[in-house]
């Protein structure tokens, strides 16, 4: 039976997944502020070849890579809510770290400190939002996690052309570096990130422990009281005791968690998957643009004042199709939107491509970016991040969860490292060409490889994706009660 709405308390549940979701908002502040502050710290550090340029940019996936193979672990030993509070502490550090920074090392130490909160919110913020989440709207509320990732790229584009000053047109490197951006303008725009880190520290105190994780922990009681507030009572009954025959049925099988348990032959697949779409996440190119947009804008005509009005642009229209796809997660359904951002990137990549290619510079080559944001804003964004929160075994959910973000951070690594050497020998024309080719094999990796998994509650999910091998047509779902 499907849950009346109005059995479930949404005020809370709202408020709760908002605050959990704040991680995604640091971690898309910290991972964006780096492109308008770059002109400027490099000019500081006198950087000018592309592979310490590609360093500074990169380093902080380091910290998300370990920040995620530790994720799992600490969500599982430490629950959900303390590893988010981690987090907060180290993108509070880095922030202040960074702002202070005299040295490039001191840099770079304090960019991996961030990344580490970067690899633990961005695996722990959403796998806590599924789980305190009712199955029909679960979706959804994973997709805020989405949401406040654009809102923090947003924010960080912002600050940066408000703290930015004009730069005069044809200023060299040494103009740079003895201007105002070059000694204290990138200092603040990093800083800045102080105030919502200490925000999300606070209100994670508020937030209350995942159920799921409760009920694994032998604290019954308090997950029982936890779903209560979500929902009525029979909403709390039902919910707990698909949670309560799921974590015994895993203790009959004496199925302790470790790394071996992801090899068992029934989750090998399932995890499969899931790398494979955290990897094309990123290697579907998009990150590039918010991260080397000065190269971008740069090579298609725009000076430093115009690109970061361009980023601002890019942001907007990253929010505004974000918010277009919070409820189509769960109307159309994760398969078909994942379906149409791989067709529609293949297609825009290849546009972008034939622009550089055949020199149509300037306000083409910016709609076309703004058009390839607005697919992927509008699909792989939100959906590969619900898909990573909801598709694995709730006994290894924790780890499996920080092996597929440890997958994307790898992947993301991979590809903001290489995107000066690409740029470098393949040109802009060559990069955006290649990116497109991973689109269209991610397009047929999808159809043929992705189930569709909207409405069905966790548990239930769990049975179906463990007790049927995934083939090329995936297994139907319907809504269930909780």
């Amino acid at each position: 039976m499907k849950n009346d709405p109005h059995q479930l308390h949404m005020g809370y549940v709202w408020m709760i997944c908002l605050v959990a979701a704040c991680g995604g908002l640091l971690f898309g502040f910290d991972w964006v502020v780096v492109g308008g502050a770059k002109p400027f710290y490099e000019a500081y550090y006198s950087i000018t070849d592309p592979a310490t340029s590609g360093w500074a940019m990169s380093s902080a996936l380091v910290g998300c890579v370990f920040g995620a193979m530790s994720a799992g672990w600490l969500a599982d030993k430490f629950g959900r809510k303390t590893p988010l509070i981690l987090s907060a502490f180290l993108f509070t550090a880095s922030a202040v770290g960074i702002a202070f920074s005299t040295h490039f090392d001191i840099f770079i130490a304090f960019r991996i400190i961030g990344g580490l909160g970067i690899g633990i919110a961005s695996a722990i913020s959403p796998l806590y939002i599924a789980e305190v989440s009712p199955a029909e709207k679960r979706g959804r509320f994973v997709a805020i996690n989405q949401l406040t990732i654009v809102i923090g790229v947003l924010a960080a584009q912002i600050v940066n052309l408000l703290i930015a000053r004009p730069v005069e047109t044809g200023a060299t490197l040494v103009d740079i570096q003895q201007s105002w951006n070059g000694q204290l303008g990138w200092r603040w725009m990093f800083g800045a990130g102080v105030v919502p880190a200490i925000a999300f520290l606070v209100l994670m105190f508020l937030v209350p422990e995942s159920p799921r994780w409760l009920v694994r922990a032998g604290k019954e009681q308090s997950a029982r009281d936890m779903l209560a507030r979500i929902g009525n009572q029979h909403y709390a009954d039902a919910t707990f005791t698909e949670i309560k025959t799921a974590t015994t049925q895993a203790h009959a099988d004496n199925q302790q968690v470790h790394l071996r348990s992801l090899l068992d032959k029934n989750v090998r697949p399932v995890l499969f998957i899931g790398m494979v779409i955290a990897v094309f996440q990123q290697w579907c190119g998009i990150n590039v643009i918010f991260n080397y947009a000065q190269e971008i804008f740069a090579s298609a005509g725009f000076d430093i004042n115009s690109t970061l009005k361009s980023i601002v642009a890019t942001g907007l229209i990253n929010l505004i199709f974000t918010i277009i796809a919070l409820p189509l997660v769960d109307k159309v359904g994760r398969r078909k939107l994942m379906l149409i951002g791989a067709g529609g990137l293949t297609v825009i990549y290849a546009a972008i491509a034939t622009a550089y290619a055949t020199g149509t510079m300037g306000q083409p080559v910016l709609l076309l970016v703004l058009a390839a944001i607005a697919v992927y804003a509008l699909t792989l964004a939100p959906v590969t991040w619900v898909l990573l929160s909801e598709i694995f075994p709730a006994r290894v959910r924790g780890l499996a969860m920080s092996v597929g973000t440890l997958a994307l951070w790898v992947a993301c690594f991979v590809l903001t490292y290489t995107f000066p050497l690409l740029n470098a020998g393949l040109g802009a024309a060559g990069s955006f060409l290649l990116y497109g080719v991973i689109c269209a094999m991610g397009f047929v990796f999808i159809f043929r490889k992705i189930p569709e998994t909207k409405g069905v509650s966790l548990e239930v999910l769990e049975q179906k994706m463990l007790s049927a091998t995934v083939k090329s047509v995936p297994f139907e779902t319907k809504k269930h009660s909780v």
